[in-house]
């Protein structure tokens, strides 16, 4: 192999190495991308004015109005999750199943993708189920395996949950529309919830003791009083998630005006309950604030390595990489890349990977016709687990932090993992059936006009075809002449 040749393994290598080292994701990648830079114009790779593109992308991305929904959906789902929803669904939901064996297994499943829906982050979603959900489990029985585990799932399912931060990265990433990504991601959703739901139903069948219910005196709302409470929860912050996606599907408003009216929205519903403060909102800003910059200077540092990393052909190498694996059909193509992405989540936060592997791997799908909204929404999926991986994932991290010791560490890693089976189930379902992501999507109207064929009829004759002249034909007029 030629040195050029050599660059593009290197620096991977390279960057696999600074990450595992725990340095700072986002300076590692501008380090490196700018050092191989310069070594690159030190031994002719490509010319100096290479370079001069970086600034245009640096730009590009400030000047990027689709990542300005990122905070705006970030504060409306921190205002939301600090004006105390949590605990009015999942009181609600609790009273309504407690009565079954898994009761609060799904009582927390449910609230887990509304709250997903609603708050966009993970970290909020597994917290607040985490304080809230966690103490009541234990106390009425339990297994602290299982408790752990259906906490951290549904807080999980947040990534796949319109309006998801991921998605909105990924389609910006992938060049796509974020309605469409957002379309795409609904059936997957609603799969990974009835899976969930699925496996409880199915482990309080073969194993009652796991999840016993609640006692019949903790269950003091019932009927008619129970479901208006659980409607006042619920109907009013999903008729604003409703408006803001309906916004968004219909084309009325870019993500970045639907985010902002969801703020809006959000600090309205805050006042009505009566649960606004300024303090909640100087928190929201700070939560938003921090997520804004992570997410932005990673892109910058993304940005940097990537430029690099193609123009010393990277992507020519990653492209022979998968055709010597044998990967060259886009079902084998994409059980290769789940692999890999299911591999860097161990390492890699899923914004790292959105913004460091996507790029390189999105030309081979389109170069294998594989539709990009149906590559990003597998993706997605497939990053899911990068919170439940035993013992980087970050969920689990959080759930650690609040738990009580009486829990083990051990029981909250092997907890997450038949819930990570669950969801690498979900993306081998979204590799062979692709109709759960684009069925909903708008197909494209194509021409063929190769395929036209202008047919005469033959019953005219040379006689008949004066008829078919115009009346005032050029053509008569020289004949008068």
């Amino acid at each position: 192999m030629s040195p050029v040749e050599l660059m593009a393994p290197a620096m991977f290598i390279a960057l696999v190495i600074f990450l595992l080292l725990g340095l700072p994701v986002a300076f590692s990648l501008a380090a490196l991308g700018l050092s191989c830079g310069l070594i690159a114009i030190q031994f002719d790779f490509f010319p100096a004015q290479f370079m001069a593109n970086l600034p245009y992308r640096v730009f590009g991305i400030i000047s990027n109005e689709l990542l300005l929904s990122i905070p705006f959906f970030t504060l409306m789902g921190a205002i939301l999750e600090r004006s105390g929803l949590a605990e009015d669904l999942l009181e609600g939901f609790a009273q309504l199943f407690g009565g079954l064996s898994g009761g609060l297994a799904y009582a927390v499943i449910i609230v887990g993708a509304i709250l997903g829906a609603i708050t966009g982050t993970v970290a909020a979603s597994v917290i607040a189920m985490g304080v809230i959900a966690l103490p009541v489990m234990i106390r009425y029985g339990y297994n602290p395996r299982l408790a752990t585990g259906v906490i951290a799932a549904s807080g999980t399912i947040t990534q796949v949950i319109p309006p998801s931060l991921v998605l909105i990265v990924l389609a910006d990433q992938l060049g796509k529309s974020v309605g469409d990504m957002y379309l795409g991601a609904i059936g997957p959703s609603i799969a990974q919830i009835l899976i969930f739901i699925t496996f409880i139903m199915l482990l309080s069948w073969f194993n009652p003791k796991l999840m016993p219910p609640q006692p019949k005196e903790l269950r003091t709302t019932m009927g008619w009083p129970l479901v208006k409470k659980i409607m006042r929860g619920v109907l009013p912050s999903l008729g604003l998630i409703f408006i803001v996606l309906g916004t968004i599907f219909m084309g009325l408003a870019t993500p970045t005006e639907a985010g902002a009216m969801g703020v809006a929205g959000a600090i309205g519903l805050a006042l009505s309950q009566r649960r606004f403060s300024w303090i909640m909102l100087w928190q929201g800003m700070d939560a938003t604030m921090r997520v804004t910059v992570m997410v932005i200077f990673i892109l910058i540092g993304a940005s940097v390595f990537t430029l690099v990393f193609q123009g010393v052909d990277g992507g020519v190498w990653v492209e022979h990489l998968f055709r010597v694996a044998g990967a060259d059909d886009p079902v084998s193509f994409l059980i290769a890349v789940n692999i890999i992405i299911f591999i860097l989540a161990f390492f890699l936060d899923f914004f790292e990977i959105a913004f460091i592997v996507i790029p390189l791997l999105a030309p081979i799908a389109t170069t294998l016709g594989i539709d990009l909204i149906w590559f990003g929404v597998l993706i997605c999926v497939n990053m899911q687990t990068s919170f439940m991986h035993p013992p980087f994932g970050f969920a689990l991290f959080y759930l650690r932090g609040i738990a009580p010791k009486s829990i083990l560490s051990s029981d909250i890693y092997l907890g997450a993992l038949p819930w990570v089976g669950l969801q690498l189930l979900l993306v081998l379902l979204l590799i062979f059936f692709p109709e759960m992501v684009t069925g909903l999507l708008d197909k494209p109207v194509t021409s063929d006009l190769q395929g036209i064929e202008i047919l005469l009829d033959p019953s005219l004759n040379e006689s008949d075809a004066s008829l078919q002249r115009p009346v005032d034909d050029p053509a008569d007029y020289f004949k008068k002449k």
